[in-house]
């Protein structure tokens, strides 16, 4: 089964394929807008920061090639305080738009309450579990945002309103809207490089995270050899 691999930026992209070998060793096929980095059974894209950039990369690569059992959005991200340490893994049991709405007079309201649209992906359950055991990420939701957190108050926001909220990216979402217009299941997997809440570049280990990322591919193959047909439909 082919999988395709959407990051937002190349760093991540090569901590994936490095899981199978030296970068400059991955084969590029070049789709609209984007090159695809294929290492083992991945195709591996930078298709840009935000949701609407990793949509419309996803999107793409997609219509270019209709081999696809799975699309993955994956990348580094923050964890939330007492969730989600910096230096771990999470797999999403929900990818969730978290600031897709509107903001009234008595707080935010999403904008399935505003009666239209949706801010819920949910990968397939026995494939997060699979994943989860196999790397020992810990499960959680992981939000899409457009704008990082960078308060104490914004995090506390966050969690008050998602309470089972792990991390927090800026792609997922994009790329899950992208892979369920063409039917074809996603997953989001993050490595954890800071804590969600005021910024302190200092203490960021973005190296450390893109490691973790390396590492966690590297243990994917048997996980996905093993996922039967019937596994793909469970949600």
């Amino acid at each position: 089964m082919r999988v395709l691999v959407v990051t937002a930026v190349p760093a991540e992209r090569d901590a994936v394929t490095r899981a199978f070998g030296a970068v400059s060793e991955a084969r590029v096929h070049h789709v609209p807008g984007a090159g695809l980095h294929r290492a083992g059974p991945f195709d591996v894209l930078a298709g840009g920061a935000g949701p609407a950039a990793a949509a419309a990369s996803a999107a793409f690569a997609l219509a270019s090639d209709g081999g696809y059992g799975l699309v993955i959005s994956a990348g580094i991200g923050g964890g939330f305080a007492g969730v989600a340490p910096v230096g771990s893994l999470v797999v999403a049991d929900r990818i969730g738009a978290a600031d897709l709405g509107a903001e009234t007079a008595t707080g935010f309201v999403p904008v399935t309450e505003l009666g239209f649209g949706r801010t819920w992906h949910l990968p397939p359950r026995s494939l997060v579990r699979e994943v989860a055991a196999a790397t020992g990420a810990l499960t959680g939701d992981i939000l899409t945002v457009s704008t990082v957190t960078g308060s104490a108050d914004r995090a506390a926001a966050l969690l008050a309103a998602h309470p089972a909220a792990a991390a927090e990216a800026m792609e997922g979402f994009g790329v899950a809207e992208a892979a369920d217009r063409i039917g074809v299941p996603a997953l989001e997997i993050r490595a954890v490089s800071n804590a969600v809440g005021p910024r302190d570049r200092d203490a960021w280990r973005i190296g450390d995270a893109l490691a973790a990322l390396t590492e966690a591919f590297g243990k994917l193959v048997p996980v996905l050899e093993g996922w039967t047909h019937h596994d793909r439909h469970d949600s």
